[in-house]
């Protein structure tokens, strides 16, 4: 069955949806009317809201999460997508990285993408139906000093997500790849810059969240395959130590 501009609600599945920009994204959808599906690890802190069931989860633990997909894609057989944000930043010289830094930060920030969408990908083509959309980064456009690790994670993101989209075309399925810049979000707490204080200097996560309602919005025959977003100046502040 072909899904119909406007029709809703739809039960869309969010990672890192507790806070930051997947909590923008989460929020929006239930404001309009979607039911989600929250992944994140901890949803202490929000109350109880009409629409959302919330599945703690750590997604760094690649060899669990094949058999708690499957366990969700069978409670959920009415799930038709998925918005695949979760992740976290670590930036640094190559060598100041060890060698099992480096292997967290390509888990968390690649490899469970692909285990996410290996695992939800035969429901939504059995359903010939339904849309991926992938958070990435502006680090997927252009590599910088000290970001060598974070962007080799998403440029093998923006890569995977152009073979994914020639992949599913032909079985209902529309891919989306996102690269926001920065977006003033937790994401910095733990580093040691940010972006500017400025409204102009950041992204705000609302416009992340404005952004995939646009793409799931759109006419069923209509791809949306990459979109970037930037502010209006970047401006890059670093922290004192």
């Amino acid at each position: 069955m072909n899904r119909e501009k406007g029709d809703s609600p739809r039960k869309l599945l969010v990672t890192g949806a507790s806070q930051g920009i997947g909590g923008a994204i989460t929020r929006r959808l239930l404001n309009e009317g979607h039911r989600v599906l929250g992944i994140g690890r901890d949803f202490s802190g929000w109350s109880e809201l009409p629409g959302l069931e919330s599945i703690t989860l750590d997604l760094s633990d690649l060899d669990s999460l094949p058999t708690r997909f499957d366990e969700i894609i069978r409670a959920h057989g009415d799930l038709d997508g998925v918005i695949l944000n979760a992740g976290y930043g670590r930036f640094g010289a190559l060598e100041e990285f060890s060698y099992r830094q480096i292997r967290d930060l390509v888990n968390v920030n690649l490899l469970q993408h692909l285990f996410i969408a290996r695992a939800v990908l035969p429901h939504l083509k059995r359903s010939n139906r339904g849309d991926i959309i992938l958070i990435g980064s502006e680090s997927a456009l252009a590599g910088g000093r000290k970001g060598a690790v974070y962007s080799a994670c998403k440029f093998a993101i923006r890569g995977f997500a152009q073979s994914l989209r020639a992949e599913c075309s032909g079985s209902g399925i529309r891919l989306c790849l996102i690269n926001p810049g920065m977006v003033d979000t937790g994401f910095f707490d733990s580093l040691d810059f940010a972006p500017g204080d400025a409204p102009e200097n950041h992204l705000r996560p609302d416009d992340i969240a404005e952004t995939v309602s646009l793409v799931l919005q759109a006419h069923p025959g209509t791809v949306f395959d990459e979109i970037n977003l930037n502010p209006l100046k970047k401006v890059i502040q670093f922290k004192k130590a």
